[in-house]
């Protein structure tokens, strides 16, 4: 357990010590976006029109109270005269309606006023409930666009991800890639779509309200965004802190998933150790890291909102303040007519339309900023270039003959630190290659380089004479069929397990492959037969049905080149002899390469190769080197030939005869 969260603790560092770029993840969400031209085209003119209403209302209502209401400042007589001996005049600008009401007489006024009043109050009732309906049409357009996005990246990842090299997952822990693509994407989804559009329709109505205030009153707009630079400056502090709280939190999620998962995984190897209370301690620790990081950031998260809304407080002052302190002395603003009343309650409007999207963009800027921490490790992980890739112009594997050789072939996983060593063999087609030796040999790493899922870092592999590199990875691999000792089966029926080996095969080849490894006697006894659904990694069959289900799989694709490793470790006598007997059928005319510890796989192959230390020591048929009495021979006595005693033993007279073992000299 230990071993695993420290790979995830690894892979969070370098999360943490990577430079970000901010534009430049943005810009990846770009590229997903961009092709839903039209529905942001559709958004963008729906921000449009659902902002100008807001723009304009404020507006309306400071007409209705200057050309209707009050037509002259009502405090105009309270104030001393001017410098002139005469009050300073208010001017406003009536654009709906530009009736004279001074021509008018006192009814006829009174009625143009109600009037007017009245169409105007229409006017901003049909705004709000138009402007009601763009808006949620603008965010059903928006989230569409987003989930579609949201839709591509996730089969990008997943398409990534299965295209990795072996060597990946051996160093990444599998619960902290399942965290990029679960929690990291679920960031995502929330501020593609409510978060991401109020932001930028919070932006727009900010441009466009200073923009109308400008053009209203410059000195008073001026006055009314003094706290602006104030609210820009909290909103980056308290946004930067926020992110990189929540990219913490992400990366700390990862650690909890990679802990819940080995948990899960070895719950078996937990159980039979006594680690229970060991394991809850360490999730415990891994939890709390991620409480404190999501802590951490719902306080910035937290600070932010009300230092704006305190600001934003200020703001209205200043308007009530300065337009209150122009009515009151009916004195015009450095140089400018005086303010109107309706000017007044317009800039009310303004501000609050100023200060509530300010708010909002910074409370919801947190959610882009965790969604931007998410995209940075979705995107790191599409970013892996995979180990193993197919070289420009690779062509396709033609059928495969089935000779294979290794020319000089070096292997490494860590630079400077070889597993294979000048290796060479050659396989004619048909024939059977065994492959023993201690532990670290790299007898795993031998059969890894023909499917190639990992590249030689030194001469080459080649069948039929093509290098494995000049092909396709897809092409070659169709035609090799694999049986590793930890087989693994999906939570799907039988038959489709089976089919996996060929996806088109039909039901009766699924079944005549079954039979060939005599796998079809216990699936016929399961409730549904082929039909019977299994447990996750096959759970409810022994280890030995589960492999037999594994080699029938082997068995539908029919492939040139076979590999087995360990392919009978775990089944039982009788059914290692089972197997034994369809892997004669299936091995006729096939190349093999099999790694095993039990004498019955590996006595009659063609060649036994004993591996020490990355290089071939010895080479030869079994009875070759036991008459060599070297390597080969002391794991036979030490191993191979206790097994074969009990064969003898078990199967009486009928035991296939050995050619006797030579006897140590005397000296």
């Amino acid at each position: 357990m230990m071993g695993g969260l420290d790979g995830a603790r690894r892979l969070m560092e370098r999360d943490v010590i990577k430079p970000k770029d901010v534009s430049a993840t943005l810009l990846r969400f770009w590229q997903y976006f961009r092709k839903r031209w039209f529905a942001l085209l559709i958004v963008a003119v729906l921000m449009v029109v659902v902002t100008w209403a807001q723009v304009v209302s404020p507006r309306l209502i400071g007409q209705a109270v200057d050309c209707y209401l009050f037509q002259e400042n009502p405090f105009a007589a309270m104030a001393p005269p001017s410098a002139e001996g005469q009050s300073a005049q208010q001017t406003s600008t009536c654009w709906y309606d530009s009736t004279d009401f001074g021509s008018l007489s006192e009814d006829e006024a009174q009625s143009a006023r109600i009037s007017g009043l009245g169409g105007l109050v229409g006017a901003l009732l049909l705004l709000f409930i138009v402007g009601s309906m763009l808006r949620g049409l603008m965010f059903f357009v928006m989230n569409w666009a987003g989930q579609t996005a949201l839709r591509q990246i996730r089969v990008d990842v997943f398409r990534h991800i299965n295209r990795l090299s072996l060597g990946y997952y051996a160093e990444n822990e599998a619960g902290n890639i399942m965290s990029r693509f679960t929690n990291d994407s679920e960031t995502i989804q929330q501020a593609l779509g409510f978060a991401l559009l109020n932001v930028l329709s919070g932006i727009l109505l900010i441009v466009w309200v200073v923009v109308e205030m400008l053009q209203t009153n410059v000195p008073y707009a001026l006055l009314s965004l003094a706290v602006l630079p104030f609210m820009l400056l909290a909103t980056s502090y308290f946004s930067s802190q926020a992110r990189r709280a929540f990219r913490r939190s992400r990366q700390e999620m990862g650690s909890v998933n990679a802990n819940l998962q080995e948990s899960i995984a070895g719950v078996r190897e937990v159980q039979a150790f006594n680690r229970e209370d060991e394991n809850i301690e360490e999730f415990r620790r891994t939890n709390a890291a991620n409480r404190d990081a999501n802590v951490r950031a719902a306080a910035f998260t937290s600070a932010l909102n009300p230092v704006l809304e305190g600001l934003g407080y200020v703001a209205l002052a200043i308007v009530v303040v300065v337009g209150g302190l122009s009515l009151l002395r009916n004195e015009p603003l450095f140089g400018t007519t005086v303010i109107s009343i309706g000017t007044v309650i317009a800039f009310l409007g303004y501000v609050q339309n100023f200060n509530q999207p300010i708010q909002q963009i910074a409370v919801l800027w947190t959610n882009i900023q965790s969604a931007v921490a998410g995209g940075e490790r979705i995107f790191n992980l599409l970013d892996v270039e995979p180990d193993v890739v197919d070289k420009p112009g690779a062509r396709v594997m033609p059928p495969i003959e089935g000779k294979v050789e290794f020319i000089g072939a070096e292997a490494e996983y860590k630079v400077g630190e070889p597993v294979l060593k000048g290796v060479n063999l050659t396989a004619q087609k048909g024939e059977t290659v065994a492959i023993v030796g201690p532990t670290g040999a790299g007898k795993t790493t031998i059969i890894n380089l023909i499917p190639r899922f990992y590249d030689v870092s030194g001469g080459a592999v080649q069948i039929d004479g093509i290098d494995v590199r000049d092909v396709t990875s897809a092409s070659l691999r169709q035609q090799i069929g694999i049986v590793l000792q930890d087989t693994f089966l999906f939570s799907d029926t039988v038959m489709n397990n089976i089919r996996y080996g060929r996806l088109d095969a039909t039901d009766e080849e699924v079944i005549a492959a079954a039979k060939l490894v005599a796998a079809d006697q216990f699936i016929e006894r399961l409730p549904q037969g082929f039909n019977t659904v299994l447990g996750e990694r096959g759970s409810g069959l022994s280890q030995g049905q589960r492999q037999l289900i594994a080699i029938a799989r082997v068995a539908l694709m029919s492939p040139r080149i076979l590999i087995l490793d360990e392919a009978t470790s775990s089944v039982d006598t009788r059914t290692e002899r089972l197997i034994q007997k369809a892997f004669e059928q299936l091995l006729e005319g096939r190349t093999s390469f099999v790694i095993a510890h039990r004498l019955s796989t590996i006595r009659n192959a063609d060649q036994v190769l004993y591996l020490k230390d990355g290089q071939i020591i010895e080479r030869g048929t079994h009875n070759e080197l036991l008459a060599k009495q070297g390597a080969y021979y002391d794991l036979y006595m030490s191993q191979f030939r206790r097994q074969d005693e009990t064969a003898s033993a078990t199967n009486g007279a009928s035991a296939p005869a050995l050619t006797p073992a030579p006897q140590p000299s005397g000296d």
